[in-house]
């Protein structure tokens, strides 16, 4: 058995937590499991390739690969801007229709199976638009290197290990340090409570959406660069991100991030030793077994 599953492992496991994140914030403000937030990273990493190839048209330069990456200054400078697009695109599902729900005092189960239609619509709005072929951000060929014996790694995919750290870092600090960040802290204890200290709760819950959208973006951006994107890859991670939130606890960014990581490695290391046709049965082994023996995932606190 070879080390290779391990770098495997961990990119995978990177843009899980990634997205991981976005829906243990959301359970955690808005008390409902949001399904469609698989599809933000299909459209970030959608929205991003858009704004790339544009760029590259206009700017060609933009193009030519930076260093030892595979892609060019346009890939960036389309990173940023997806987020911003994408966490809008959050911000229209929440007004078009979770937050219709929420001002009708809709039960959570509704909001739940209303997510399950809103990422059917988004997704196949996505493949309508671009169709069902697989996308690049670029056709440059990477060598991996040789890191450890027995390990190897493209610099994309040291890349994404470093940027998912930075990313989650940002995110820790900001709920930790900053008023924004206190306010949402507030609110997913006690929203009653919460709002009639003065916290804009309406504000909290939109930062919420852009938060986590942006996130999701960064991760499919990142699946996009060291994979490929497909309009189906939200509806692939699905299971991989409530796996994640779970294990590593609601309402935990580093827990999200670190049980993204597991599940990966555990992805990888599956399809090596039994094969590639079990490893979707590793997430929802994960899952089931956090259920049972400890719901409130390894950084969670257990309900009083």
């Amino acid at each position: 058995m070879t080390l290779q599953p391990i770098m495997d492992g961990l990119v995978n496991g990177s843009i899980i937590g990634l997205g991981a994140i976005g829906v243990t914030l959301t359970y955690s403000i808005l008390r409902f499991a949001n399904f469609a937030h698989g599809e933000m990273l299909s459209w970030g990493s959608y929205l991003a390739l858009t704004v790339s190839a544009a760029l590259g048209a206009m700017l060609p330069g933009l193009g030519t690969p930076i260093g030892p990456f595979s892609f060019g200054w346009s890939v960036p400078i389309a990173m940023i801007t997806s987020m911003v697009l994408t966490g809008l695109l959050a911000l229209t599902v929440d007004w078009l229709l979770f937050g219709r729900l929420r001002k009708a005092g809709s039960a959570q189960i509704i909001l739940v199976m209303s997510s399950f239609g809103a990422a059917l619509a988004l997704r196949n709005l996505l493949e309508f638009i671009y169709t069902s072929s697989p996308a690049y951000f670029t056709n440059a060929l990477q060598i991996s290197r040789p890191i450890l014996p027995g390990l190897r790694a493209t610099p994309d995919q040291l890349l994404v290990l470093v940027l998912a750290v930075i990313m989650v870092v940002a995110v820790h600090l900001l709920l930790t340090k900053s008023a924004a960040g206190r306010s949402m802290r507030a609110v997913s204890e006690n929203p009653d409570l919460a709002s009639l200290a003065g916290i804009d709760t309406r504000a909290v819950i939109r930062m919420v959406w852009m938060l986590g959208a942006a996130l999701a973006a960064v991760g499919g951006i990142m699946s996009g660069v060291v994979v490929q994107i497909r309009p189906t890859m939200g509806l692939d991670l699905l299971l991989p991100l409530f796996a994640a939130s779970i294990l590593g606890g609601i309402g935990s960014v580093p827990g999200a991030m670190i049980a993204g990581l597991m599940v990966g490695l555990a992805e990888a290391f599956t399809v090596q030793i039994i094969g590639a046709e079990w490893r979707a049965a590793v997430s929802f082994v994960i899952l089931v077994a956090m259920l049972l023996l400890r719901p409130q995932g390894i950084f969670g606190k257990a309900a009083a």
